[in-house]
């Protein structure tokens, strides 16, 4: 092999030696160009004197299917300015064993494959490549930029079993993760808060589940926010506290007809699932369900119509679905329901607020889905500033 083909890899060196070390693997030894002095690393003015000179081993990209080691002398100048310091080499992070052509080559792989994957084509360690994914992702996304953001969604995602959160909160309008931390206590956002400071000023509304910890820490710091309840959490709660309840009495009711019996309790996903969603033999047997029970079927339809208050076009319509729907839970006789829906008035004005601010954390519903994902990956969790990091990756934000 002609080495003269490498003399411009790497600057301010020459190619002595080039040996196949092992079957994939070549060595090329280097040696600094006597006509260049030396730069110190932290002024990178020229520095003639050299204090001394140690041996290094690195790794550079891969040339066609041969891993390339480099042997070359690192050299410490004595620099006029800065005292006893190593040397700066363009190619080379200083104390690093890896060029900057295969930190560039290991980040771009990065963005297409989980880090196992870019291990195994590398050859690099698995921890390795995380140090590497993490620099790149601090310098990218480790700094706090609200920017111009005036609406803000905010929720909770599980760690890992055992009852352990995290918080998540997005610029709205531009789909953008800002900040994610641990805990979903009202202590847990502040931090958010703070760091955001005069900005607060600037935030319209915040969507939220029915959490009373956001909802005053909120208040706190932009009393001029309103917040805005979130319909996918008010539909989940009330799939739990009302249709499950009132599905198992129905069951516990029907103890003397087993084949009845058993159609009312296998019966939680068709009713609790968007009933666009549903096949058209599932659809065939939630009506033959509803039409014969009744109060699995007074709960049902104050589902959709629980949605349409959401999806009022105005303030205004939005009382009158709501009076309507209470009026209705209220003389269903059904207790679960009627409790649901005294629960659900001490959070009127943040339903109403919907109206103006068409806005809700389904898009945090996306967000929690890609987190499952990041999670399933391997992509190291228990780094949970790394595994932070890569959900601001995951959402950089669209430009308006």
């Amino acid at each position: 092999m002609d080495i003269i083909d490498f003399y411009s890899f790497w600057r301010g060196y020459d190619v002595i030696s080039c040996l196949e070390s092992a079957p994939d693997t070549l060595t090329i030894e280097l040696t600094p160009q006597p006509s260049l002095l030396p730069r110190c690393g932290r002024c990178y003015q020229d520095a003639p004197l050299i204090h001394d000179r140690r041996m290094r081993q690195v790794r550079d990209r891969d040339l066609l299917d041969k891993r390339i080691l480099l042997r070359l002398p690192v050299r410490r100048v004595d620099c006029l300015r800065c005292g006893c310091v190593t040397e700066a080499i363009d190619w080379l992070p200083t104390a690093s064993r890896m060029t900057h052509r295969l930190l560039t080559w290991v980040e771009a792989l990065l963005a297409l494959m989980p880090i196992s994957h870019v291990s195994r084509l590398t050859g690099l360690h698995w921890h390795t490549i995380k140090t590497i994914d993490k620099q790149r992702l601090q310098q990218q996304f480790g700094a706090f930029e609200p920017g111009d953001v005036r609406r803000l969604v905010m929720d909770e995602f599980a760690l890992h079993k055992g009852h352990r959160y995290a918080t998540v909160i997005m610029d709205a309008e531009r789909t953008r993760v800002l900040w994610v931390g641990m805990g979903n206590r009202r202590l847990s956002i502040r931090p958010f808060f703070e760091q955001l400071g005069e900005h607060c000023e600037k935030i319209e509304a915040v969507a939220m589940d029915m959490n009373t910890a956001f909802d005053l820490e909120v208040k706190q710091h932009c009393p001029q926010a309103e917040v805005v309840y979130d319909l996918f959490h008010v539909v989940a709660r009330f799939g739990r506290d009302v249709i499950d309840r009132i599905r198992v009495d129905q069951a516990n009711a029907l103890k003397h007809d087993k084949p009845a019996r058993k159609v009312v309790k296998q019966s939680r996903w068709l009713l609790l699932r968007n009933k666009n969603n549903l096949k058209e033999e599932q659809a065939v047997r939630l009506q033959e369900l509803l039409d014969a029970n009744q109060p699995l079927a007074t709960v049902y339809v104050l589902k959709d119509a629980l949605k349409d208050i959401w999806y009022a076009p105005s303030i205004r319509e939005g009382w009158q679905r709501w009076r309507a729907w209470q009026r209705l839970a209220r003389e269903s006789g059904l207790a679960p329901l009627q409790r649901f829906a005294r629960n659900l008035k001490r959070y009127l004005r943040g339903i109403l607020a919907s109206s103006r601010f068409p806005m809700h954390t389904s898009q945090l519903e996306g967000v929690n889905n890609r987190i499952k994902v990041i999670k399933r990956m391997a992509y190291g969790f228990r780094d949970t500033e790394y595994f932070f990091l890569k959900i601001k990756a995951a959402f950089p934000g669209k430009v308006r």
